[in-house]
C-alpha cells in the first residue's frame, strides 16, 4: 500500500496514516456541534443590501390597460341575455336592488343574490387573471419562444 495521506470522510482535519504529522490534530464530526456558529448566507453584507428578495420588486406588474380591457371583456359577454332572456349582469344588479329594498337587514342565505354575485365576480376575476397573463406574456415575449 502506498504511503499517501488519506482522509476519512466525516473527519475534518485528521489524517489516518502511518506518517501522521507531529502537530496536534483535532477531530471534528458532523455529530458534534462546531464551536464556530454558522452564518446565515442571507444576512451576508453584500447579499442585496441585507434584504432578502425572492421576486422582482414590481412582481404584480400592474397595468391599467389590463384592468380596463378585462372589465370591458367581462361586461360584454355577461350582458348577453342568456338566462331566461336576462343577462348575468342584469340579474346581479336586479338582485342588488331587491336586497337594498330592505336595507338594514342583510340578504338571506337562500337569496338569489349570492348565486349571481359569486358567478359574476368569478367570471370577472378569471377574465382579469387571464388578461394579465395574456397581456404581460405578449409584451414580455413569453409566447414567442
Amino acid at each position: 500500500m502506498a504511503a499517501t495521506m488519506s482522509s476519512v470522510v466525516g473527519l475534518a482535519n485528521s489524517s489516518l496514516s502511518r506518517f501522521s504529522s507531529a502537530k496536534k490534530t483535532s477531530l471534528s464530526s458532523d455529530f458534534v456541534r462546531s464551536p464556530v456558529t454558522a452564518r446565515n448566507p442571507l444576512r451576508v453584507a453584500k447579499a442585496s443590501g441585507g434584504r432578502v428578495t425572492c421576486f422582482q420588486r414590481d412582481w404584480l406588474r400592474r397595468d391599467l390597460n389590463v384592468i380596463g380591457f378585462g372589465l370591458i371583456g367581462w361586461l360584454a359577454p355577461s350582458s348577453v341575455p342568456a338566462i331566461n332572456g336576462k343577462s348575468l349582469t342584469g340579474l346581479f344588479f336586479e338582485s342588488i336592488g331587491t336586497e337594498l329594498a330592505h336595507f338594514p337587514t342583510g340578504p338571506a342565505l337562500t337569496s338569489q343574490f349570492w348565486l349571481w354575485m359569486v358567478c359574476w365576480h368569478l367570471g370577472l376575476f378569471l377574465c382579469l387573471t387571464f388578461g394579465q397573463i395574456g397581456f404581460k406574456g405578449r409584451t414580455e415575449d413569453y409566447f414567442s419562444k
